[in-house]
C-alpha cells in the first residue's frame, strides 16, 4: 500500500475505533503500558512527547508523573483520539497536557531538542516508516533524552492474529501489512540502531487478553483496533461469517470465564547522545 494511503487509512480507521477502543483493549494492554511506564522513568517537571497517544492509557499517567510542572504533548494521527485526549485533560485538570494532530514521522510542529522523554505505546506498528518515525523522536529528543517505544510481539505469539487474513479475505484492506514485523526478534532495537539511538535496552511481555464473553472479544477485534474502517464496510451476513471465524480462530483459548488469548509484546528503550 502506498505510504499516503496507508496513513489515511490509519486516520479514518482510528476514527471509527476511538469511542470503543477502551473498552476493548484497556485490560489487554495493560502490562505493555506499564512496562513502558516503568523503563521510561518520568520524572516530576520533566517535557513529554506521547506519540500515537490513542485515548491516553499512557498520556495520563505520563502527566500524573511529571505533574503540574512538567509537560506532556501528546499527538495522534486521528482526530476522534485528540477529542477525547482533550476533553479527558480539561475534565481532570491536567494543563500539562497539549495534544494536537500529528504524524508520527513528521513531526514539523516541534522543533529539536525539546523533549526529555518520547514514548509511543503500540503506534509504530502503523507506520509506513518507522524509522523516520524514530528519527523524528531523536530530534527533538534533548541530548541526554530517552525514548520507549513498545509494539505488539511475534506473530506466533499473538492468538488473536488471525483478525487480519480474515478481514483481507472479504476485503482489500492492508490494513498493517507488515504489523508483527517490529516485534520479532531484535527488530525495533535494531531500528532504534539504525535510527541513531543508543544504550538500547529491549524488554519481553507475555501477557493474555482477557475478554468475558464473545460479544466483547468481538468488538475489541473488529470494531475498537485496527480494522474497523475495513469492518465497518461489511455487510451483515459478511459480518457474521467473519465473527464465526474470528471465535474459532480463538476457540481454543476459551475458559469457563471468557478468553484468555495469548499476546506478547517487545518494549525498547534507548537514549540520545
Amino acid at each position: 500500500m502506498h505510504a499516503k494511503l496507508q496513513r489515511r487509512v490509519q486516520r479514518y480507521g482510528w476514527d471509527k475505533a476511538a469511542s470503543v477502543y477502551e473498552d476493548g483493549w484497556r485490560e489487554s494492554l495493560k502490562d505493555a503500558q506499564a512496562c513502558l511506564i516503568d523503563m521510561a522513568g518520568a520524572e516530576p517537571g520533566e517535557a513529554v512527547l506521547d506519540l500515537a497517544c490513542g485515548t491516553g492509557l499512557v498520556t495520563f499517567p505520563l502527566a500524573e508523573a511529571v505533574g503540574p510542572q512538567g509537560r506532556v504533548v501528546a499527538t495522534d494521527i486521528s482526530d476522534r483520539m485528540i477529542d477525547i485526549i482533550r476533553h479527558e485533560a480539561t475534565s481532570r485538570g491536567l494543563t500539562q497536557i497539549e495534544a494536537f494532530r500529528a504524524d508520527a514521522e513528521s513531526q514539523d510542529a516541534v522543533e529539536d531538542d525539546q523533549f526529555d522523554l518520547v514514548t509511543c505505546a503500540l503506534g509504530l506498528m502503523y507506520v509506513p516508516d518507522p524509522i523516520q518515525a524514530m528519527r523524528e523522536a531523536l530530534r527533538v529528543l534533548k541530548p541526554g533524552g530517552r525514548a520507549v517505544f513498545a509494539v505488539w510481539g511475534a506473530r506466533k505469539a499473538c492468538g488473536w492474529a488471525e483478525i487480519f487474513p480474515i478481514v483481507d479475505a472479504r476485503v482489500e484492506s492492508d490494513v498493517c501489512p507488515l504489523f508483527f514485523r517490529l516485534g520479532t526478534g531484535q527488530t525495533m532495537a535494531s531500528e532504534m540502531a539504525e535510527a541513531g539511538f543508543e544504550d538500547i535496552q529491549q524488554t519481553d511481555v507475555s501477557t493474555h487478553l482477557p475478554y468475558d464473553d464473545d460479544a466483547s472479544a468481538l468488538q475489541a477485534a473488529f470494531v475498537g483496533g485496527p480494522v474497523a474502517l475495513a469492518y465497518d464496510r461489511f455487510d451483515e451476513p459478511t459480518r457474521a461469517a467473519a465473527h464465526q471465524d474470528y471465535l474459532a480462530s480463538i476457540a481454543s483459548y476459551r475458559t469457563d470465564a471468557g478468553y484468555r488469548i495469548p499476546g506478547s509484546f517487545v518494549v525498547c528503550k534507548g537514549t540520545k547522545g
